[in-house]
């Protein structure tokens, strides 16, 4: 759902503020006002107790005092939409939107009183029930939004009838029954928004003929059929979602090569309804810049790659979940491929669920603008390339923060949850490396990376001891070490991750008690379990701690009595070394981050 243009509405509500200042507001579009009774649960709630009710909070009034703005969108609103609203007869924009309005049927006839309408937007509320009837009676209506309610039964018969309209958008509904071939009456429509409804039946067959539509999102509905008949005729469409549908078709018999028809961005979302390779065509398709044709049946991965290569510029491709028991590229079964060094404005990397193997290359630091690296589930071996601590991205508190937005959003379904994003942020700045054979230890330098908000190391073969410099990535929101060789303690200085929301160290050979008083200690005992030697909270106590403690300070009671000549000897000859030549390291490397 696109939002108004601002300056649009900025200088349409100066405008009648002007006329407001000067006319007193109609005495009956006042008592229609007050008997609305709309209540705010917000803490500061708007005030309609003056006399003009031009002055009121989210009212605007014409020259003659009439109400027509009534733009009280998130004001915590409560109840149900009144009848009186019909009284507002020159009411041309009512805004109620991103509210707590109740589920219930709107008034019958609210339309046929308010045919001045020309935006109407109720989305984000509560609104149950069918939607009435009349709306094809508000002739000047260009703008209807009633999204993300709970609306049911068939879209109103005469919404065909209301010529004006540009945009309609009523996603996330409980709308059901097939989209009317009445539709072709709308000749000025430029956005239709109907997704995660229950619409049935074949898209109608003149659709295209909507020649100013410039958006149609319908995925994940109940629509069948064939989409090519229109799909070549919309000469402005640039964004089309028809994903989680049943379309069945073969795209192979798409002829895109005369399709110069999608002008600026050509942006395709069209899942679970493709079959058959991608056509070399596409590669035609000077604007390409996102394609996502995940979870179909598409087929010849090595051609499907061969084919987006040629697309200049070609900003994201999602293919997953196609080309199956087909065999990858050989570039993707083999080790690293090298061509993806070239990708200097490569933002993000996934190339998790492959079988690539060898070790994980350092030039990978040098695309300065790589903030997510996904390697998990690959046969890569080796150790953590060091030289990811010299990654910009991650490295940097100054580092550019680069446009991530996308053209168009993505949909993850996590846990049935449809969630869906329109930036790379939710990615950004992320490392996960679990599931492959990397061994060594993690490195100390690893705390350069102070920009690092995920950092998923587990089922691997990593030793040693948990860097305490993993305490200085203080942006860390997601940690999981688990099922590794670490060994020693957990570093006190953990406390510091202030951030963590999801922590595992499970199933190595690590002991001593978990840092009392921190974060730590909020996670339950699954992200410590595995580790024999682990104690305190959430683990059991640390019993047996207390007693070698017992036994440790009764040795040092004694120790005191002797004199530790070997101790004295060894100082004095450090002291004289110190003193007596430069300070040289050796056996390590000295970082500065």
């Amino acid at each position: 759902m696109q939002d108004l243009k601002p300056h649009y509405l900025f200088l349409t509500l100066f405008i009648f503020k002007v006329f407001s200042a000067n006319h007193a507001c109609n005495q009956l579009d006042r008592n229609s006002l007050l008997s609305l009774h709309l209540n705010s649960s917000n803490s500061t709630p708007f005030n309609w107790s003056s006399i003009n009710c031009c002055h009121w909070e989210g009212i605007s009034c014409d020259h003659k005092g009439r109400v027509t703005h009534l733009w009280l969108p998130s004001k915590g609103l409560k109840g149900s939409i009144s009848p009186s609203l019909g009284n507002l007869t020159r009411l041309s924009h009512l805004n109620l939107s991103h509210n707590s309005l109740m589920t219930g049927l709107l008034p019958t006839g609210l339309f046929s009183f308010l045919n001045q309408l020309r935006v109407l937007d109720l989305s984000y509320n509560h609104l149950g029930g069918q939607l009435p009837s009349g709306i094809g009676g508000c002739s000047k209506l260009k703008i209807f939004w009633a999204g993300f309610n709970s609306f049911s039964g068939f879209l109103p018969r005469d919404i065909y009838n209301a010529a004006a309209l540009e945009e309609i958008s009523l996603p996330s509904n409980n709308l059901s029954g097939p989209i009317s071939n009445e539709i072709l009456n709308l000749t000025k429509l430029t956005s239709l928004e109907l997704y995660q409804n229950r619409l049935s039946g074949h898209l109608p067959l003149n659709i295209g003929k909507l020649s100013k539509l410039k958006q149609l999102i319908l995925h994940t509905n109940y629509l069948a059929g064939s989409f090519s008949h229109f799909l070549l005729n919309c000469t402005n469409l640039i964004h089309l979602n028809l994903r989680v549908n049943f379309f069945h078709e073969n795209i192979t018999d798409l002829n895109m090569s005369r399709s110069n028809n999608f002008v600026g961005k050509f942006l395709a979302s069209i899942q679970s309804c493709l079959e058959g390779e991608i056509p070399p065509e596409v590669a035609q398709l000077k604007y390409l810049s996102f394609l996502s044709v995940s979870y179909n049946k598409l087929t010849n991965v090595t051609t499907a790659i061969k084919i987006l290569m040629r697309c200049n510029i070609l900003e994201l491709a999602i293919l997953g979940n196609n080309f199956l028991k087909e065999s990858m590229p050989t570039d993707l079964t083999g080790q690293f491929p090298i061509w993806i060094s070239k990708l200097k404005n490569l933002q993000l990397l996934r190339l998790d669920l492959n079988h690539i193997t060898g070790s994980i290359p350092g030039w990978l630091s040098t695309l300065r603008r790589l903030t997510t690296i996904g390697l998990q589930d690959n046969l890569f071996s080796g150790e953590f390339p060091k030289k990811f601590c010299e990654l910009q991205a991650f490295v940097s508190t100054q580092a550019e923060d680069y446009n991530s937005s996308l053209i168009m959003p993505l949909y993850f379904v996590p846990q049935s949850n449809n969630v869906r994003f329109n930036s790379f942020n939710y990615f950004s700045r992320t490392i996960k490396l679990r599931n492959n054979n990397l061994s060594g230890t993690i490195p100390t330098e690893i705390g350069c990376l102070k920009r690092l908000r995920n950092l998923d190391l587990s089922h691997n073969k990593l030793k040693g001891t948990i860097p305490t410099q993993i305490s200085e990535l203080t942006d860390l929101e997601y940690l999981d070490l688990s099922a590794n060789h670490l060994y020693g303690e957990i570093p006190v200085s953990l406390i510091s991750l202030h951030f963590l929301r999801v922590f595992s160290i499970a199933n190595n050979n690590l002991h001593g008690a978990i840092p009392v008083g921190t974060q730590l200690q909020t996670f339950n005992a699954s992200a410590f379990k595995g580790n024999p030697g682990l104690c305190g909270y959430p683990l059991p106590p640390c019993s047996h701690l207390t007693s070698n403690k017992r036994d440790e300070d009764i040795q040092e009671e004694e120790d005191r009595h002797t004199i530790p000549w070997f101790h004295v000897t060894m100082v004095l000859g450090f002291i004289t070394g110190f003193w007596g030549r430069p300070l040289v390291f050796t056996g390590g490397s000295l970082l500065a981050c």
